[in-house]
C-alpha cells in the first residue's frame, strides 16, 4: 500500500474489522485509505452518507484502493443514537433509489426472512451442537414467517451500532463501514436500532422523525429481525 501511495507518505492501521483500512499522512494532508472498500461508495459519497470519495484506483492485481476525506469528528455515543438526526439520515438512505438500483444492478441478493431463518438453522447444524435456548428462537422464526411478509426493500446497513455513525465538526453526521449491506425489509435496520438504543416509550416521536408511525405490523417485522441477530 505504501508503495502504491509513494515514499513520502506514512499509513497508520485504522483499525476496523477487515484490517483493510488506514490513515495516510503526508506532511498536513490526512486521508482515509482503504482497499476493497464498499462497490457503492460512489453512490454513498454522492448523497452525503460518508465523507467524500476523493479517488479510485485498480491495482494489478484487481484490488481496487478508495481515498476518502479525513473528517475530525468522533464516534456517537449510545445515549446521542435518540437524536432525530439519527432518524433523518437512516430514513434518507432508506429512501435512496440510486442506492438500491446500484445494490440491484450488481445482483445484491435481498435478505428475506425465509432466508435468515434458513440460514441460521444451516449455522446451528454446522456447529454440531444442542442448544435448546437457539433452536426455541428458530422454532419461534419460523412460525413468525406468515407475519412478517413486505414487499418494500430498501438498501440496509445492517450494522447500525453507535461506532459506526461518525459526526463531524460541523455536526454533519456520516454513517460508515458498509461492507455488510445489502438489500432487506427495513425493519432490520430499525429494530436493531430501537432496542439498543432508544426507550420504549420514545419509539412512537423517533419513529416520526423517521417518516413512519409505529404499527402492529412493523412492531412484529422489528421483533423478527432483532430475534433473528441475538
Amino acid at each position: 500500500m505504501e508503495r502504491f501511495l509513494g515514499d513520502d507518505w506514512r499509513l497508520h492501521p485504522a483499525g476496523g474489522a477487515t484490517g483493510e483500512a488506514y490513515i495516510a499522512l503526508q506532511g498536513e494532508k490526512k486521508i482515509f485509505v482503504k482497499r476493497n472498500s464498499s462497490p457503492f461508495l460512489a453512490v454513498l459519497s454522492a448523497e452525503g452518507i460518508v465523507p467524500k470519495l476523493l479517488w479510485t484506483k485498480r491495482l494489478g492485481n484487481g484490488d481496487v484502493i478508495t481515498a476518502q476525506q479525513w473528517v475530525e469528528g468522533r464516534e456517537l455515543k449510545a445515549n446521542e443514537m435518540v437524536d432525530s438526526k439519527v432518524a433523518v439520515l437512516l430514513a434518507k438512505i432508506h429512501r435512496s433509489t440510486e442506492l438500491l438500483n446500484m445494490f440491484q444492478r450488481i445482483g445484491n441478493k435481498p435478505l428475506t426472512p425465509s432466508s435468515i431463518v434458513s440460514n441460521l438453522q444451516h449455522t446451528l447444524n454446522g456447529m454440531q451442537i444442542v442448544d435448546e435456548e437457539i433452536e426455541r428462537g428458530i422454532i419461534f422464526l419460523f412460525h413468525q414467517l406468515q407475519f412478517v411478509s413486505y414487499d418494500k426493500q430498501v438498501v440496509c446497513h445492517c450494522d447500525i451500532h453507535h461506532n459506526n455513525w461518525i459526526v463531524d465538526e460541523d455536526e454533519t453526521l456520516y454513517l460508515i463501514d458498509w461492507d455488510g449491506a445489502s438489500v432487506a425489509d427495513p425493519a432490520m435496520d430499525l429494530g436493531l436500532l430501537l432496542y439498543l438504543y432508544v426507550p420504549k416509550q420514545d419509539w412512537e416521536i423517533w419513529l416520526r422523525s423517521y417518516g413512519v408511525e409505529l404499527s402492529e405490523h412493523l412492531y412484529v417485522r422489528m421483533r423478527f429481525y432483532v430475534i433473528s441477530q441475538v
